[in-house]
């Protein structure tokens, strides 16, 4: 995995994530390590927390995070592609004087979030069935976060389910939300802001909010890996 994550145009991604707030890598698991991650969907013993999304008005489905070790799959894509964004997230908070630099190494983050009193896993998957969707949100999770995170595909649209679309919202200040949505295909892997990205305007960069949610599940399953760097209280 690490061999196939550094072989990645990562300028390209990088230009992408600039340009649009993110970016699509396709192809990067396997079907048989899609399929793999959700059989063990139900293998309890792999998880920390399980959340109905109907009981918290988030959508309606069911996600359930990891618990550590995480999945050594997991755990490779996650400290992997880290040093590839974190040049990226220190160039948005450079262009928006936000006083922030992220360390080099996945570790360090993880070393900054326990400081701060996060120390629960992030990683989660996602199941949703007919009917089920995901609200606009974001996920932060304490005062320590990283602005990148990631979400693996693990079913093929049009095939194991229809809709289930990926929604962003982009905010820009004094103008009407502008709605993006993607529908990558199964081993993809999406890249996108958590919280905001910069924008340059004719008197230098400003900030843009960005929020996330899935369309609604027509017919079928639509399973997602979500990989946030950074860990919750």
């Amino acid at each position: 995995m690490k061999e196939k994550i550094d072989r990645t145009d990562w300028a390209a991604v990088a230009a992408e994530l600039h340009d649009k707030g993110y970016a699509i890598v396709p192809g990067m698991l396997r079907p048989l390590e899609c399929t793999a991650l959700t059989v063990a969907y139900i293998d309890a013993q792999l998880y920390r927390k399980t959340i109905s999304m109907e009981r918290y008005r988030f959508g309606a489905g069911e996600y359930k995070y990891f618990r550590y070790p995480l999945p050594p799959l997991i755990q490779q894509i996650r400290e992997n592609v880290y040093p590839h964004l974190a040049p990226v997230a220190n160039r948005w908070m450079q262009v928006l004087n936000i006083p922030r630099v992220y360390p080099p190494a996945h570790a360090e983050l993880l070393e900054e979030c326990r400081k701060a009193g996060q120390d629960k896993p992030t990683v989660l998957i996602l199941q949703y069935g007919q009917g089920g969707h995901n609200t606009l949100h974001q996920d932060l999770y304490g005062d320590v976060f990283f602005p990148f995170q990631l979400v693996l595909f693990l079913s093929q649209p049009g095939h194991d389910h229809t809709g289930g679309e990926f929604v962003l919202v982009e905010q820009r200040p004094r103008a009407q939300s502008r709605p993006i949505v993607l529908r990558p295909g199964k081993g993809d892997m999406l890249i996108f802001t958590t919280n905001f990205r910069p924008v340059q305007g004719s008197k230098g960069y400003y900030r843009v909010n960005m929020k996330h949610g899935v369309s609604e599940v027509k017919d079928g399953h639509r399973y997602t890996l979500g990989i946030i760097f950074h860990d919750a209280q």
